[in-house]
């Protein structure tokens, strides 16, 4: 016999299981209609905001052809002309993402925008960035020609002098084929999430000058307690209330009040 009776109700505000801890935690993470908003502030009109979702699909795109790549293998696409377009399809996706991405990044920090509780989600842009710029060079250390070899000899005597080619050869085209296809896009993979949650949650940062939406976090100065409502009155020129006189209720009328 269970020692709970299931037809028993539930206690609000308890976690009873690992799902419902996690439900709650999920939907803390981002305001309510924030996940995929159907309206959005006028100013995102502007060209300035359409280089982030350009990135995002240029990303989307090099995930897509880099796998394909990965089935075929880091010789397919110098033998066959379905991997030969992929190759192409997938280094111009490379090229267009990191355009659009200086594009953003410049155009983000000239708006500032780190404004509003926003500099968590500037940091995760910024570091993207530098993974990406790991990810593409070992994208082009394995492209088992000349272009590698070159680029991979160089890239090591400055390792080298730096003192950590032991634990990064470039020359191993193994190890560099790990670090391409499963490890970097790993973490900009995580990266990038985390800085579209951030930027579901604060919202996209308004231009300078302009108030963000409402529904958007955003810092609330706090109203002092002992700070008095200012007077209010019935019309243009009407002189203010009496001290001790009653003030009305919202809604409710000052008659309804004294009665």
């Amino acid at each position: 016999m269970s020692r709970t009776d299931p037809a028993a109700p539930m206690r609000a505000g308890s976690h009873d299981s690992w799902t419902r801890a996690l439900s709650g935690w999920i939907e803390g993470l981002v305001p309510k209609g924030q996940w995929l908003p159907d309206r959005q502030p006028a100013y995102v009109a502007s060209w300035i905001y359409v280089f982030g979702v350009a990135c995002l699909a240029s990303l989307v795109v090099v995930i897509a052809s880099g796998l394909v790549l990965t089935f075929g293998g880091i010789t397919w696409w110098h033998t066959n002309s379905f991997g030969h377009f992929v190759n192409s399809m997938h280094l111009w996706s490379v090229e267009l993402f990191f355009a659009t991405m200086v594009i953003h990044l410049w155009g983000k920090f000239f708006m500032a925008a780190w404004r509003g509780h926003r500099g968590m989600t500037w940091a995760t842009g910024a570091l993207a960035f530098f993974g990406s710029l790991g990810t593409a060079f070992t994208g082009y250390l394995i492209q088992t020609n000349f272009d590698a070899q070159w680029i991979s000899t160089q890239a090591k005597d400055g390792l080298n002098a730096a003192g950590v080619g032991a634990y990064f050869n470039v020359m191993n085209v193994g190890q560099m084929v790990l670090w391409h296809v499963s490890f970097l896009p790993l973490v900009v993979g995580v990266i990038v999430g985390l800085h579209l949650l951030l930027v579901r949650r604060r919202g996209v940062v308004p231009p300078i000058g302009a108030e963000s939406p409402v529904g958007v976090e955003s810092p609330v100065a706090a109203e002092p307690s002992g700070a008095s409502a200012p007077p209010e009155t019935s019309g243009p020129g009407a002189a203010a209330a009496p001290p001790g006189a009653a003030r009305p209720t919202a809604g409710v009328s000052a008659q309804e009040v004294g009665s």
